[in-house]
Formats: structure tokens, C-alpha cells, sequence
């Protein structure tokens, strides 16, 4: 955990939980927690992998490159018809993100 992005998850308040549990998924996955735009930012190797976003009616995990990954779950959303590469999945509780865990890290090894 970087230090320098702990005051986004002491700051957000409606969907804390579930973004802190997004972020201990992404650990997990071995990815490098930056604060970039605001809002965490998680690296392999320099490069930016994906966002974790609170928006009003849900939380999301958003991929720089989501377009590039496996969807056969066909989780991944593609935001607006103008977004060419990148994809978010959405929650609106933690059970879902629970439920996805093992599919959001999958994306990964």
C-alpha cells in the first residue's frame, strides 16, 4: 500500500467499503499503487493498468487497455461509443465484488 493514496480511501464516503476492497484485490495481483488524476492508479512494470473511480450511482474499476482483455464473462463496459480502449466493470455493493473477485484477478495472471 502507498501511504500517498491512503487519504483517498479515508476521504470517500459512499462507497468506501467496496473501494477498499477493490484495492486489496489489485495488491494482490502484485500491481503498484499510485495516486494519478486523483484517484488510485494501479502499475506493472510503469505502465497504468486500471483506475479505481467512485461515481454516484456505483464504484468501478476502470482499464486502460480493457478493450485488449479477455471478456468472455462480459463484464467489462465500454463507458461511451467514444471510449476506444477502455472498459470498466461497475459494482454497487461489495457481495458483487466478492462475487468477481477471482475473475477481476484472472485478468491478471
Amino acid at each position: 500500500m502507498n501511504p500517498k493514496v491512503d487519504f483517498y480511501f479515508s476521504k470517500t464516503i459512499k462507497w468506501q467499503k467496496e473501494i477498499k476492497k477493490l484495492r486489496i484485490i489489485l495488491l494482490d495481483c502484485g500491481l503498484t499503487e499510485a495516486l494519478k488524476w486523483g484517484v488510485p492508479c494501479y502499475t506493472f512494470q510503469k505502465r497504468n493498468i486500471v483506475l479505481i473511480h467512485g461515481f454516484k450511482e456505483y464504484c468501478a474499476l476502470l482499464f486502460f487497455k480493457g478493450a485488449l482483455l479477455n471478456n468472455a464473462n462480459g463484464i467489462l463496459i465500454q463507458q461511451t461509443e467514444n471510449v476506444q480502449a477502455a472498459r470498466q466493470i461497475r459494482f454497487t455493493n461489495v457481495r458483487e465484488i466478492v462475487k468477481m473477485e477471482t475473475v477481476v484477478e484472472s485478468l491478471y495472471l
